[in-house]
C-alpha cells in the first residue's frame, strides 16, 4: 500500500461495524421491534415494521459514526438509578446495551428557551439520526430519561410517526393508562400527548422516529399550552 492510500484509509471515519457496544444497541432496538407484541394494532404492526426495515437498511450500510462529545444534564443523575432498575425488567438486555455506551452519550435539551420547571426533569440523547452519532437519513433512535414526579407538556410531531419503548420505571400518556417496562406506545403525527411519570423512581424510555430525511433532521415539536419549538 502506498503512503497516499495509508493516509486515505487513516482519515476514512468510523462506521458501525468498528464501533461494537453501539452495534449491540442498535441490534437491541430490532430485536425489541421484531420480537416485541404489537398488541393486535395493526398501525403499531406497521410502524414496527417500518423501524425494522430502516435498522435493516442501515446494518447493510454499515453507516458512518458521528458521535458528539459526551454531556450530561441535571436529570442524568437518575440514570444509574434508571438503568438498575431496568435490569430487573424484561428489557434487560437493552438496558445492559445502555450501560456498555453510557459514557459516550450526548444528552441534551432540543429546546431553543428551556422551560425552567423542566430543566431538571428531562433530557434525550440520539443514537442514530440524521446528526449520529449513528447517521441515519431516515429513521432516529434514541432514549429519554424523566425524574420521578415529572409532567412533560402536551406536544406534536409534525410529518414524524413517534413510538415510545419502555425500560425502566412507570409513566402514563394523557392519563389514558399506566406503562411498564417492554410497553410500547404509537404517537401518530399531529397527536397531541402529555407523559407523566410516578411518584418514586425515574423513567427511561427508548424511542424511534419515522419520518423523512429533511423532518428528521430538524424536527418540529411545540408545547400545545406554551407555543415553545424545539430543534
Amino acid at each position: 500500500m502506498t503512503s497516499t492510500a495509508q493516509s486515505e484509509t487513516a482519515q476514512d471515519p468510523p462506521r458501525l461495524q468498528s464501533a461494537p457496544n453501539w452495534l449491540y444497541l442498535v441490534r437491541e432496538f430490532d430485536y425489541a421491534y421484531r420480537r416485541g407484541s404489537a398488541g393486535g394494532s395493526r398501525a403499531v404492526r406497521s410502524h414496527m415494521k417500518q423501524v425494522r426495515d430502516r435498522i435493516a437498511k442501515a446494518l447493510t450500510d454499515n453507516p458512518v459514526m458521528q458521535a458528539p462529545e459526551p454531556s450530561a444534564k441535571p436529570v442524568t443523575a437518575h440514570l444509574e438509578r434508571a438503568l438498575d432498575n431496568g435490569l430487573d425488567g424484561s428489557m434487560e438486555s437493552m438496558v445492559k446495551s445502555i450501560d456498555k455506551v453510557k459514557g459516550e452519550i450526548a444528552w441534551e435539551y432540543g429546546y431553543e428557551r428551556m422551560p425552567r420547571y423542566l430543566a431538571d426533569k428531562y433530557a434525550f440523547a440520539d443514537v442514530m439520526g440524521p446528526k449520529g452519532p449513528i447517521v441515519c437519513a431516515n429513521l432516529t433512535l434514541g432514549l429519554v430519561l424523566f425524574a420521578p414526579r415529572t409532567t412533560y407538556p402536551a406536544h406534536s410531531h409534525q410529518g414524524i410517526t413517534e413510538s415510545y419503548l419502555s425500560l425502566s420505571g412507570h409513566w402514563s400518556e394523557n392519563d389514558a393508562g399506566v406503562y411498564a417496562p417492554g410497553s410500547m406506545v404509537l404517537n401518530l403525527p399531529k397527536h397531541t400527548h402529555t407523559i407523566t411519570t410516578a411518584d418514586r423512581e425515574p423513567v427511561l424510555l427508548a424511542y424511534a422516529w419515522c419520518g423523512d430525511s429533511d423532518v428528521l433532521t430538524s424536527p418540529s415539536m411545540k408545547f400545545s399550552r406554551r407555543g415553545n419549538r424545539a430543534k
